[in-house]
């Protein structure tokens, strides 16, 4: 059948990972021109392989969106031809950076003007421009599509520095709609906060940067943030935007969202002798100020970058994620304190998956919650008010209400999709049924969704409900007002406790008629949530397909397959750990390995989260780097393996994760945590490093936060030799410029040290006196040389920055002469060998 034959196609394309771009390569087994059946040479040219555009048309697509107002007739035009263009980059300055307001100069003075000279010519259309509304010039638009930036040789330049600057940390390539979100969570630094559904990680990396912007170096602010998504490899995915981020409060955890872990101690569990000072009345059960619920969809707002849902898109696709949605909120809204803030949004267009989840929500709580008017915040951000009226499509028929849906139907039809959100007395369809069951001799249901869902009833001729609900506080945010993507938000406030069964009596509900759509198993659901896409997926991931076979699946128009593994496939830190042997996620007679997977408690295929009490190894790190007390390392160093002697690394957490952990162990460990806090030391693997003083080194991404604590190990460089130092990688102290510097290079401990580029209004006399913003690196202090522990990206970053924060000085030909290697020391040492490992492990 047309159906099942299509999801296989779609589920081969996810498998090979195609890219989503604008032109479809060679390859696709996809590419089917309609002209090659005619005899024409163009059907022949792409028989032979030529590229073709992607079709930017479909017809079911422009009439449910005609029929569901999303925009006036008048403008229609213009909202389309917005939807058919390439979307432009965007990008955000991480305002934690010490490097924010140089990168913005940047781009305010230097690459504006020179884009702008050089493309525009003249015209008032700006090449790039900061994003009004966003605060403070940290949002920028290009009108660059991101495959422009990828061809124009003459964009070069310009596309070398974002790539940089992304991976380094200092700037996120983000959706520019993707930006909103947070920012009208009203997030402050002591706040706890959690993001439901948070792979790849913009959105959340955005939430750190809020709760870090009051703190000065060296401290952390009060508040966390609990970044959770379902699929393990996301999970993955989010580690790795987040880690740029270098901070201590955050917790990564592997949950399906609408059952994420409340972690509530029972009334014995609670002794407020042990308890009550240390974690406070709030920690009894883990509760948050602010959530961020941004949950799967159909992704029709994504369009520009995601072309592929063109040929896709069907109306089956909101109405069979409707009901996830609405489990996905009601649990956020659960976790959520009173007075807290929830933000609800999507990446779609569509009333089922919009209005129609937000207008259950307020139906469900009563009047627990209530929907805020935020118009007067963010004034610059064109939006547009949210739906009060809107009608359900299924299987070609426009439905005005429930009680024009078959009985047939209502496994797929829910009352909560229309405006009322009333259901009807049952009543006889006996003849209707009888009827259909005759036609079912004829015609296979597989059939119908294949067809152009034709309708049997004109939209204009339905009296539409209309919402009792102040939705028009929702917004819609559309492509063609300030050439962008599509998105959904609307913001929530509990105002007071839930009614008591709220939310039991919504998972049941929900789990009966969500997903029972044609007759398909309850692992729909999981299969569906598991591959949904949120908005910047797409460009993060190149895998947008998933989004819509995901829904088709969940729609009835795929074969089921089984259930699929949540969290066996996460890959483990630790190599030394005992572990489990268990069979590959599928069996389908291929030869596979087996492989290790670590234990967390209850989870498998997680490396457990353990305090680090061995007093031994904390004492030694304490003393080597001369650690102040003012900086509590007891209780607050962590490792991802419980035999102590073979920890690799050592994480630091904040107070507020630090207790979150204490609160986990006494409820059983509930939270499944694949990612804590921040990596602060490193074990040295070399045979010159298992001889320091100190097994362990500090990482690049702790320095930042210990540098102000640190009183051993570590001294001022003059520009010359810190330029040297990140130029060369290694100088033998006989070559560095600075004699000072080199004497006391040279009296250093062996091991690992800290070199802090010295500026003109600190003298070198208190070489532990650590200004403001310092700029520091990690370094080896080896027999005869300083190497430093830095990666490649990491230096070319600093030098790119002093040549621009600095006036070029002149210097005298010995300090621009290369300093001189000893390759006996540096390629042929074990020193060479642990340095070449820091460099391999930086991501890791």
């Amino acid at each position: 059948m047309g159906g099942r034959g299509r999801s296989r196609t779609q589920r081969r394309h996810f498998s090979q990972s195609r890219e989503n771009v604008w032109k479809r390569p060679k390859s696709d087994p996809a590419d089917a021109n309609p002209g090659a059946d005619d005899g024409n040479d163009a059907g022949k040219a792409a028989d032979k392989g030529s590229w073709q555009p992607f079709a930017t048309q479909n017809l079911v697509f422009d009439e449910y969106y005609k029929g569901q107002g999303i925009v006036s007739q008048e403008e229609w035009d213009a909202f389309m031809e917005c939807l058919r263009k390439p979307l432009p980059a965007a990008f955000r300055i991480n305002s934690s950076s010490q490097f924010w307001m140089d990168i913005r100069s940047q781009l305010e003075n230097d690459f504006a003007k020179s884009l702008q000279a050089e493309f525009i010519e003249g015209d008032e259309v700006e090449a790039i421009r900061p994003l009004a509304w966003y605060p403070e010039n940290l949002a920028w638009h290009s009108n660059f599509s991101r495959m422009q930036l990828r061809k124009n040789q003459a964009l070069e330049r310009f596309h070398e520095f974002l790539k940089l600057e992304n991976e380094i940390g200092n700037i996120t390539r983000q959706e520019a709609v993707s930006m909103v979100p947070p920012l009208f969570l009203d997030v402050q630094p002591d706040h706890f906060v959690l993001d439901m559904c948070a792979a790849p990680g913009s959105k959340t990396f955005q939430l750190l940067e809020i709760i870090h912007r009051s703190t000065k170096p060296g401290s952390l602010p009060k508040g966390m943030v609990i970044a959770n998504d379902l699929d393990v490899q996301r999970c993955n995915l989010l580690i790795h935007q987040t880690k740029r981020m270098c901070t201590a409060n955050l917790v990564v955890t592997n949950h399906e969202a609408q059952q994420f872990p409340g972690c509530r101690l029972s009334k014995s569990q609670f002794d407020t002798s042990e308890m009550g000072n240390q974690l406070g009345p709030c920690l009894n059960q883990l509760l948050f100020d602010r959530v961020l619920c941004d949950v799967p969809c159909s992704g029709d707002g994504t369009l520009r970058k995601a072309p592929d849902i063109w040929r896709k898109w069907n109306t089956g696709m909101g109405n069979g994620i409707h009901g996830l949605q609405i489990q996905i909120a009601m649990r956020g809204i659960s976790l959520l304190k009173v007075g807290g803030r929830m933000v609800y949004s999507t990446c779609s267009m569509n009333p089922i998956e919009d209005e129609a989840v937000v207008a259950e929500i307020l139906r469900k709580c009563g009047g627990c919650v209530e929907l805020l008017d935020v118009s007067s915040e963010l004034p610059q951000l064109i939006r547009r008010p949210g739906l009060r009226k809107w009608k359900v499509r299924d299987r070609g028929t426009w439905l005005a209400s429930y009680k024009d849906c078959p009985l047939s139907r209502r496994g797929a039809v829910n009352p909560s999709m229309f405006p009322s959100g009333s259901s009807v007395e049952p009543v006889d369809h006996s003849v209707e049924l009888e009827e259909e069951q005759q036609n079912s001799h004829t015609t296979s249901s597989e059939d119908l969704p294949v067809q152009l869902d034709k309708p049997v009833t004109s939209a204009n001729d339905l009296e539409e409900e209309v919402s009792g609900f102040p939705l028009e506080r929702c917004m819609r945010i559309l492509p063609h007002d300030q050439n962008g993507g599509a998105f959904f938000i609307a913001v929530l406030h509990k105002v007071g406790p839930l009614p008591v069964g709220t939310v039991e009596k919504n998972n049941s509900h929900q789990a009966k008629s969500s997903f029972h759509i044609d007759g398909q198993p309850d692992e729909a659901q999981d299969k569906l949530f598991k591959d949904m896409k949120t908005s910047e997926d797409f460009s993060a991931s190149g895998n947008g397909e998933k989004v819509a076979e995901a829904a088709l699946e969940a729609c009835g128009d795929a074969p089921q397959e089984g259930p699929l593994e949540t969290d066996s496939g996460n890959a483990c830190e630790n190599d030394n750990s005992n572990g489990v042997e268990a069979p590959s996620e599928q069996n389908d007679g291929k030869a596979g390995g087996k492989r290790k997977l670590q234990m967390q408690g209850k989870w498998r295929g997680v490396d457990p989260v353990v305090f680090l009490q061995d007093e031994d190894v904390i004492n030694s790190i304490k003393n080597f780097y001369g650690i102040v007390d003012s900086f509590p390392l007891s209780n607050h160093l962590v490792t991802r393996n419980s035999e102590t002697t073979r920890v690799k690394r050592i994480y630091y957490v904040s107070e507020s994760v630090k207790e979150l952990l204490e609160l986990n162990f006494k409820v059983g460990q509930q939270l499944k945590i694949t990612s804590i806090g921040l990596k602060m030391f490193e074990r040295q693997t070399s045979r010159e490093g298992t001889s320091a003083p100190c097994l362990f080194r500090i990482s690049s991404e702790g320095l930042p936060l210990i540098l102000p604590y640190v009183t051993k190990q570590i001294l001022e460089a003059s520009v010359a030799d810190f330029k040297h130092l990140l130029q060369y990688k290694s100088i033998k102290f006989t070559d560095l410029v600075d004699a000072e510097f080199s004497e006391k290079a040279a009296k250093l401990m062996p091991g690992c040290c800290v070199i802090v580029l010295r500026k003109d209004n600190i003298g070198s006399s208190n070489p532990n006196l650590v200004h403001e913003s310092p700029i520091a690196i990690g370094c080896w202090r080896g027999k005869a040389s300083l190497s430093v522990m830095v990666t490649a990206l990491d230096c070319q970053e600093l030098l790119e920055r002093l040549l621009l924060r600095m006036e070029p000085a002149k210097e005298s030909p010995v300090q621009e002469s290369k300093p001189s290697i000893d390759a006996n020391e540096v390629n042929n040492s074990d020193m060479a060998e642990d340095v070449e490992e820091i460099r391999l492990n930086a991501e890791g």
